[in-house]
Protein backbone atom coordinates (compact mmCIF):
# COMPACT_ATOMS: atom_id res chain seq x y z
CA UNK A 1 0.00 0.00 0.00
CA UNK A 2 1.27 3.56 -1.03
CA UNK A 3 2.48 5.52 2.03
CA UNK A 4 0.33 8.18 1.35
CA UNK A 5 -2.84 6.29 0.87
CA UNK A 6 -1.87 4.45 4.74
CA UNK A 7 -1.55 7.77 6.18
CA UNK A 8 -5.23 9.21 4.27
CA UNK A 9 -7.02 5.53 5.51
CA UNK A 10 -5.52 6.42 9.26
CA UNK A 11 -6.51 10.02 9.47
CA UNK A 12 -9.88 8.79 8.56
CA UNK A 13 -9.86 6.20 10.54
CA UNK A 14 -8.76 8.63 13.18
CA UNK A 15 -11.46 10.95 12.21
CA UNK A 16 -13.96 8.71 13.27
CA UNK A 17 -12.37 7.57 16.03
CA UNK A 18 -12.12 11.53 17.29
CA UNK A 19 -15.93 11.46 17.01
CA UNK A 20 -16.97 8.96 19.46
CA UNK A 21 -13.95 10.32 21.37
CA UNK A 22 -16.46 13.66 21.24
CA UNK A 23 -19.35 10.98 22.67
CA UNK A 24 -16.70 10.02 25.81
CA UNK A 25 -15.51 13.27 26.54
CA UNK A 26 -19.20 14.58 27.00
CA UNK A 27 -20.65 11.59 28.06
CA UNK A 28 -18.40 10.04 30.87
CA UNK A 29 -18.08 12.84 32.68
CA UNK A 30 -21.67 13.06 33.19
CA UNK A 31 -22.07 9.10 34.06
CA UNK A 32 -24.62 8.49 30.52
CA UNK A 33 -24.28 5.78 28.08
CA UNK A 34 -22.17 5.89 25.59
CA UNK A 35 -24.58 4.03 23.50
CA UNK A 36 -27.84 4.93 24.38
CA UNK A 37 -29.53 7.86 23.31
CA UNK A 38 -28.16 8.20 20.08
CA UNK A 39 -26.37 11.61 19.02
CA UNK A 40 -29.03 15.17 19.44
CA UNK A 41 -28.72 18.45 19.81
CA UNK A 42 -28.16 19.50 23.26
CA UNK A 43 -30.35 22.61 22.98
CA UNK A 44 -33.47 21.21 20.90
CA UNK A 45 -33.28 17.59 21.43
CA UNK A 46 -33.38 16.67 17.56
CA UNK A 47 -31.65 13.85 16.50
CA UNK A 48 -28.44 13.94 14.59
CA UNK A 49 -28.70 12.18 10.98
CA UNK A 50 -25.43 10.28 10.19
CA UNK A 51 -25.11 12.46 7.36
CA UNK A 52 -24.65 15.56 10.13
CA UNK A 53 -22.20 13.17 12.03
CA UNK A 54 -19.41 13.15 9.30
CA UNK A 55 -16.25 13.86 11.24
CA UNK A 56 -15.44 17.58 10.75
CA UNK A 57 -17.12 17.87 7.65
CA UNK A 58 -20.61 17.83 8.38
CA UNK A 59 -19.72 20.71 11.22
CA UNK A 60 -18.35 22.61 8.25
CA UNK A 61 -21.57 22.16 5.79
CA UNK A 62 -23.87 23.00 9.13
CA UNK A 63 -21.76 26.18 9.59
CA UNK A 64 -21.04 24.98 12.96
CA UNK A 65 -25.13 25.37 13.83
CA UNK A 66 -27.44 22.33 14.81
CA UNK A 67 -30.17 21.84 11.33
CA UNK A 68 -33.28 22.09 13.78
CA UNK A 69 -32.69 25.20 15.63
CA UNK A 70 -29.81 27.02 14.36
CA UNK A 71 -28.39 26.73 17.42
CA UNK A 72 -24.52 27.21 17.47
CA UNK A 73 -22.38 23.76 17.83
CA UNK A 74 -19.35 23.80 19.94
CA UNK A 75 -16.44 24.09 17.85
CA UNK A 76 -14.77 21.09 20.30
CA UNK A 77 -16.35 19.01 18.52
CA UNK A 78 -14.38 19.18 14.92
CA UNK A 79 -11.11 20.17 16.80
CA UNK A 80 -11.05 17.24 18.70
CA UNK A 81 -12.12 14.94 15.87
CA UNK A 82 -9.00 17.21 13.71
CA UNK A 83 -6.51 15.98 16.45
CA UNK A 84 -7.36 12.81 16.49
CA UNK A 85 -6.95 12.24 12.89
CA UNK A 86 -3.74 14.41 13.24
CA UNK A 87 -2.51 11.63 16.13
CA UNK A 88 -3.84 8.33 13.79
CA UNK A 89 -1.50 9.88 11.24
CA UNK A 90 1.75 11.05 12.89
CA UNK A 91 1.58 7.31 14.23
CA UNK A 92 0.89 5.95 11.23
CA UNK A 93 3.82 7.98 9.78
CA UNK A 94 6.41 7.61 12.28
CA UNK A 95 5.74 4.01 13.19
CA UNK A 96 3.67 2.12 10.58
CA UNK A 97 1.53 -0.69 10.47
CA UNK A 98 3.30 -1.89 13.46
CA UNK A 99 2.13 -2.80 17.18
CA UNK A 100 3.71 0.79 18.14
CA UNK A 101 2.04 2.84 15.67
CA UNK A 102 -1.48 0.98 17.27
CA UNK A 103 -0.12 1.89 20.73
CA UNK A 104 0.94 5.25 19.71
CA UNK A 105 -2.80 5.93 18.32
CA UNK A 106 -4.82 4.80 20.61
CA UNK A 107 -2.64 5.93 23.59
CA UNK A 108 -2.95 9.54 22.16
CA UNK A 109 -6.27 9.28 21.85
CA UNK A 110 -6.90 8.33 25.70
CA UNK A 111 -4.52 11.01 26.33
CA UNK A 112 -6.35 13.40 23.90
CA UNK A 113 -9.71 13.03 25.91
CA UNK A 114 -7.92 12.94 29.49
CA UNK A 115 -6.66 16.25 28.47
CA UNK A 116 -10.24 17.58 27.38
CA UNK A 117 -12.31 16.04 30.33
CA UNK A 118 -9.88 17.31 32.98
CA UNK A 119 -9.27 20.56 31.77
CA UNK A 120 -13.43 21.18 31.57
CA UNK A 121 -15.04 19.32 34.31
CA UNK A 122 -11.69 18.48 36.57
CA UNK A 123 -12.49 14.75 36.64
CA UNK A 124 -10.29 11.60 34.62
CA UNK A 125 -12.89 9.11 33.67
CA UNK A 126 -12.27 5.45 34.75
CA UNK A 127 -13.00 4.30 31.28
CA UNK A 128 -10.18 5.95 29.79
CA UNK A 129 -7.89 4.76 32.16
CA UNK A 130 -8.97 1.05 32.91
CA UNK A 131 -9.51 0.48 29.16
CA UNK A 132 -6.46 2.25 28.19
CA UNK A 133 -4.02 -0.03 30.78
CA UNK A 134 -6.05 -3.02 29.46
CA UNK A 135 -5.39 -1.99 25.69
CA UNK A 136 -1.47 -1.32 27.00
CA UNK A 137 -0.95 -4.41 28.39
CA UNK A 138 -3.09 -6.51 25.95
CA UNK A 139 -0.95 -4.56 23.07
CA UNK A 140 2.37 -5.50 25.16
CA UNK A 141 1.36 -9.05 25.81
CA UNK A 142 1.64 -9.62 21.84
CA UNK A 143 5.73 -9.13 21.99
CA UNK A 144 5.59 -12.07 24.24
CA UNK A 145 6.56 -11.99 27.80
CA UNK A 146 9.61 -8.96 27.45
CA UNK A 147 6.74 -6.83 26.24
CA UNK A 148 4.35 -7.88 29.13
CA UNK A 149 6.81 -7.60 31.53
CA UNK A 150 7.83 -3.97 30.77
CA UNK A 151 4.24 -3.26 30.54
CA UNK A 152 3.28 -4.82 34.15
CA UNK A 153 6.34 -3.15 35.66
CA UNK A 154 5.53 0.19 34.32
CA UNK A 155 1.64 0.02 35.46
CA UNK A 156 2.96 -1.11 39.23
CA UNK A 157 5.60 1.72 38.98
CA UNK A 158 3.05 4.33 37.70
CA UNK A 159 0.93 2.88 40.47
CA UNK A 160 3.42 3.27 43.14
CA UNK A 161 4.80 6.61 42.24
CA UNK A 162 1.76 8.36 42.46
CA UNK A 163 0.45 6.59 45.78
CA UNK A 164 3.39 7.35 47.36
CA UNK A 165 3.22 11.10 46.65
CA UNK A 166 0.01 11.30 47.17
CA UNK A 167 0.58 9.54 50.98
CA UNK A 168 3.10 12.07 51.63
CA UNK A 169 1.48 15.07 50.25
CA UNK A 170 -1.94 14.10 52.07
CA UNK A 171 0.07 13.76 55.39
CA UNK A 172 2.09 17.31 54.98
CA UNK A 173 -0.73 19.20 53.64
CA UNK A 174 -3.40 17.44 55.81
CA UNK A 175 -5.30 17.20 52.69
CA UNK A 176 -5.63 15.11 49.28
CA UNK A 177 -2.84 16.04 47.38
CA UNK A 178 -3.53 13.69 44.48
CA UNK A 179 -6.96 12.58 43.11
CA UNK A 180 -7.70 8.88 42.51
CA UNK A 181 -7.85 9.70 38.22
CA UNK A 182 -4.36 10.70 38.22
CA UNK A 183 -3.39 7.35 40.50
CA UNK A 184 -5.05 5.08 37.77
CA UNK A 185 -3.87 7.68 35.05
CA UNK A 186 -0.44 7.04 35.85
CA UNK A 187 -0.73 3.07 35.93
CA UNK A 188 -2.18 3.18 32.47
CA UNK A 189 0.40 5.73 31.60
CA UNK A 190 3.21 2.99 32.99
CA UNK A 191 2.08 0.21 31.28
CA UNK A 192 2.90 2.01 27.73
CA UNK A 193 5.72 3.62 28.53
CA UNK A 194 7.92 1.35 31.21
CA UNK A 195 8.95 2.59 34.81
CA UNK A 196 11.53 4.42 33.26
CA UNK A 197 8.90 6.66 31.35
CA UNK A 198 6.85 6.72 33.91
CA UNK A 199 9.47 8.66 36.21
CA UNK A 200 10.16 11.10 33.02
CA UNK A 201 6.17 11.36 33.26
CA UNK A 202 6.05 13.10 36.61
CA UNK A 203 9.14 15.15 36.36
CA UNK A 204 8.50 16.93 32.93
CA UNK A 205 4.70 16.90 34.67
CA UNK A 206 5.71 18.67 37.91
CA UNK A 207 8.09 21.41 35.28
CA UNK A 208 5.29 21.80 33.09
CA UNK A 209 3.07 22.50 36.06
CA UNK A 210 5.83 24.61 37.67
CA UNK A 211 7.47 26.54 34.76
CA UNK A 212 4.34 27.33 32.47
CA UNK A 213 1.26 27.13 34.42
CA UNK A 214 2.92 28.21 37.87
CA UNK A 215 1.10 31.81 37.61
CA UNK A 216 -2.76 29.96 36.78
CA UNK A 217 -1.99 27.58 39.20
CA UNK A 218 -1.03 29.90 42.01
CA UNK A 219 -4.29 32.00 40.91
CA UNK A 220 -6.42 29.24 41.48
CA UNK A 221 -5.40 28.24 44.79
CA UNK A 222 -5.98 31.63 45.50
CA UNK A 223 -9.75 30.93 44.68
CA UNK A 224 -9.75 28.11 45.86
CA UNK A 225 -9.52 25.87 42.99
CA UNK A 226 -7.27 22.76 41.80
CA UNK A 227 -5.04 22.40 39.11
CA UNK A 228 -6.06 19.63 36.42
CA UNK A 229 -3.08 17.80 36.80
CA UNK A 230 -4.14 15.21 34.52
CA UNK A 231 -3.28 18.12 31.65
CA UNK A 232 0.29 17.70 32.54
CA UNK A 233 0.50 14.21 33.07
CA UNK A 234 -0.72 13.66 29.21
CA UNK A 235 1.47 15.90 27.66
CA UNK A 236 4.46 14.52 29.58
CA UNK A 237 3.19 10.80 28.73
CA UNK A 238 3.06 12.16 25.37
CA UNK A 239 6.77 13.07 25.32
CA UNK A 240 7.80 10.61 27.51
CA UNK A 241 6.30 7.77 25.16
CA UNK A 242 7.84 9.32 21.71
CA UNK A 243 11.19 10.40 23.02
CA UNK A 244 11.52 8.79 26.08
CA UNK A 245 14.52 6.82 25.15
CA UNK A 246 16.07 9.95 23.63
CA UNK A 247 15.41 12.27 26.69
CA UNK A 248 17.23 9.85 28.97
CA UNK A 249 20.16 9.12 26.81
CA UNK A 250 20.82 13.02 26.79
CA UNK A 251 19.88 13.27 30.85
CA UNK A 252 22.75 10.17 31.27
CA UNK A 253 25.05 12.18 28.61
CA UNK A 254 25.06 15.08 31.17
CA UNK A 255 25.94 12.86 33.46
CA UNK A 256 28.76 11.35 31.90
CA UNK A 257 27.41 7.85 32.11
CA UNK A 258 27.17 5.64 29.13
Amino acid sequence: MPEWMRLVLAGLLGGVVGSFLNVCIVRLPADESLVFPGSKCPKCGAPVGWYDNIPILSWLVLGGRCRACKDPISIQYPIVEALTALIWIAAAWYYGLTTGGVAAALLGTILLGITVTDATHMIIPHEFTFGGLAIGIVLAALDGWPGLRFALIGAAAGFALIWGVGTVGTWALKKDAMGGGDLWMMTMVGAFVGWSGVLLTVFLAALLGTLVFGPIALAKRQQGLQLPFGVFLATAAAIAFVAGDAVWAWYLGLLGVS
